[in-house]
């Protein structure tokens, strides 16, 4: 068989009993983590500008408002909120965030079709999966933004997995999803554009409408993947990383969830500014003379000292650090446009530098080297990561990562529904009729 037969195959006949139990363990967790970051995200003025224009009715969540809507919609809106507030999962080996461009579409096909939770969950692993691997397998460019580009690939495979494709109609499925991504900008981010959120809800409803154009018998390329990710937005395509080790190393098992409300390569700064202050303690602002920090490619380029937004605050390597330090605390209040108008949070960012250690970049993804070195009234304090909180080798606890879920989803569907919804999908598997027990939420 060819790569994308081999793939499509994989799409078609993997079981739930086939689920290694860590993966199925991090599948459920792929859905409770989202849901409340979708919800908070959904509070953002501009979300909620968006929900005024009105969309189509339909019986599908959109996340934090109460309302429903039609699949499409629902995938757009979801997918779209997911990323404001980056909290939502990522994975290093997909060069990514396949969750929240997968599981909004799935989400909602699951919710409009009646599927048990067992089929939303394969749907959400096998799309995911397949997507991080044929972005594993090619060599994107630099300047493409990761979102809306390969997610369109894997939204429309969870669709085509709950709307049980054959494997030929997987295979043209495949082939039809990948020529519609966008051109994304990696430039977005550096400029704090929030144009960059449409990306991953683009992903949700491209997916769900390049499975429905493959029922009405369009087709693709031969080898889009190849084509789109081999010469459009990208250098080569490895056509054999992508099925290297299919169905026994699972990539989704290899991601990370998040606790700083921040761009992932920002964490790595975070996680080395812990462990200065770990053994320094509190210190006085005001006797900073200087913050270097030395780090990886991908997260030294996030070096703006001076910017203007929230949105734009959640890639600045400087910002991060320096309003860390100013409250003491991470969270989302500290990236919110209060801190962002605060001069002494300004001040103290001007005085953060970056740059990058060639040494530390050919070391990525494997080790997220950064060094955070502080000079106070003539002393250093040091501080270092090997290996970002929250990756594989590194997890966080449990408990960490139910806090997270009730801090974000309480103040918006108060504390007993967030428990019980927790619960729920912390047994999806176990869920006969996702939809019936969707209806017990206004989400």
């Amino acid at each position: 068989m060819s790569y994308l037969q081999e793939l499509a195959a994989f799409a078609c006949r993997t079981r739930l009993a086939d689920l290694p139990a860590h993966v199925v363990e991090r599948t459920r967790w792929l859905v409770a983590d989202s849901l409340p970051v979708i919800a908070a995200g959904m509070q953002q003025p501009e979300m909620q500008a968006l929900l005024k224009h009105g969309f189509r009715s339909g019986s599908c969540w959109v996340v934090g408002t109460g309302k429903r809507a039609d699949c499409l919609a629902a995938a757009l809106l979801n997918g779209t909120a997911g990323t404001w507030l980056e909290l939502n999962e990522g994975n290093l080996i997909a060069k990514g965030h396949p969750g929240i461009q997968v599981l909004p579409a799935a989400l909602a096909l699951a919710q409009e079709s009646g599927a048990s939770g067992a089929a939303l969950l394969m749907a959400i692993a096998l799309g995911y999966e397949v997507s991080s691997r044929i972005s594993r397998a090619a060599q994107m460019k630099i300047s493409v933004h990761p979102h809306g580009t390969w997610g369109t690939l894997g939204a429309a495979l969870a669709a085509g997995r709950l709307k049980s494709f054959d494997e030929r109609r997987m295979l043209e499925l495949i082939n039809v999803s990948a020529t519609m991504g966008m051109a994304t900008s990696r430039q977005t981010l550096l400029d704090g554009a929030t144009v960059r959120n449409i990306f991953s809800g683009h992903s949700g409803y491209m997916g769900l409408m390049a499975a429905r154009l493959v029922e009405c018998g369009f087709t693709g390329e031969h080898d889009s993947p190849a084509s789109i990710y081999g010469k459009v937005l990208a250098d080569g395509f490895d056509a054999a990383k992508a099925i290297e080790g299919l169905g026994r190393d699972w990539i989704l098992a290899q991601g990370y969830f998040k606790l700083h409300p921040t761009g992932r390569y920002v964490h790595s700064a975070i996680d080395a500014l812990e462990d200065l202050l770990s053994r320094s303690g509190k210190l006085d602002l005001a006797r900073i003379e200087r913050i270097d920090v030395k780090a990886y490619r991908l997260a030294a380029m996030l070096k703006e000292q001076r910017v203007t937004s929230s949105f734009g605050a959640r890639f600045s390597v400087p910002f991060a650090l320096a309003t860390i330090l100013f409250h003491g605390r991470s969270g989302l209040a500290p990236f919110e446009q209060a801190a962002v108008d605060n001069p002494a949070i300004q001040a103290l960012a001007a005085r953060v530098h970056v740059h990058e250690d060639e040494g530390y970049t050919a070391r990525y993804p494997a080790e997220q080297l950064c060094d955070v070195r502080i000079v106070i009234s003539g002393k250093v304090l040091e501080g270092r990561c090997t290996i970002t909180k929250g990756e594989p080798s590194k997890p966080h606890r449990p408990e960490e990562l139910e806090s997270k879920f009730m801090q974000l989803g309480a103040p918006v569907w108060g504390d007993a529904a967030a428990r019980r919804l927790l619960e729920g999908c912390l047994r999806l598997e176990e869920l006969p009729d996702f939809s019936r027990f969707a209806e017990g939420f206004d989400l």
